[in-house]
């Protein structure tokens, strides 16, 4: 997995590559909490093709302190399957999700 960091003014998009699961949940929680405490966050994860229980609970710990600090959490770019995943557990009611990142910015 990996996480780049690109600065749009005080947000940061975290777009991640690769799998989202159990062996990387740890390294994606740390990075994205570490990325909230500096400002709002959007997670594009049209690199992510597959999501584990494990990487959704990251993204739901994400969302949780980005609401506790007053901080803009979305996420963007969700495959089909990651978008099933999303729909299925209920997080497309939780988390903003938006088709591209461009909208994510702007929202």
């Amino acid at each position: 997995m990996q996480i780049a960091e690109i600065k749009s003014g005080a947000v940061t998009v975290a777009a991640f590559e690769g799998r989202l699961d159990t062996a990387t949940a740890a390294a994606a929680e740390s990075k994205l909490l570490a990325l909230l405490e500096e400002g709002g966050v959007v997670a594009d994860l049209e690199g992510v093709r597959y999501v584990s229980s494990a990487g959704l609970r990251v993204l739901l710990k994400a969302a949780k302190q980005a609401k506790t600090a007053g901080k803009p959490f979305s996420v963007c770019g969700l495959q089909a399957p990651v978008r099933e995943v999303f729909e299925i557990s209920g997080f497309d009611k939780i988390i903003p999700a938006f088709a591209t990142r461009a909208e994510a910015l702007a929202a």
